[in-house]
């Protein structure tokens, strides 16, 4: 068994998503249909979900962070992201972690949420 080097200073800890498969796309507009309440902005362009997995039963993991650890909503949002994928056809389950590592900067945002709270 070989030893895994820790990961690089620096170096964010995403795990790459299942952009291939075929719900990714309605995972993904489902996100982008939950707002964080203190900003007018979908947590999808807020760069708040780091990963969408989805395996070949229908399972979606979303692992995503918050803006701030003391977020008001930190409780709540993760049920808020899977109340909006679960009834996407093909969707057999739903989990959602929240992470803090790495932790979430402006520089996450697409370049839309960026323009849309006036940063651009």
């Amino acid at each position: 068994m070989t030893e895994q080097a820790p990961p690089l200073e620096g170096t964010p800890l995403i795990a790459p998503s299942s952009t291939e498969h075929p719900l990714y796309d309605s995972v993904v507009e489902a996100c982008r249909s939950v707002y964080d309440p203190e900003i007018p902005v979908n947590i999808y362009d807020l760069g708040l979900v780091y990963t969408i997995r989805i395996d070949d039963e229908g399972a979606v993991d979303v692992t995503m962070t918050l803006t701030a650890p003391g977020c008001p909503v930190a409780g709540e949002m993760p049920g808020w992201v899977a109340a909006a994928i679960e009834p996407l056809p093909g969707v057999k389950q739903v989990d959602v972690d929240l992470t803090w590592e790495p932790q979430w900067g402006m520089e996450m945002m697409s370049d839309e949420a960026r323009l849309e709270l006036g940063f651009m």
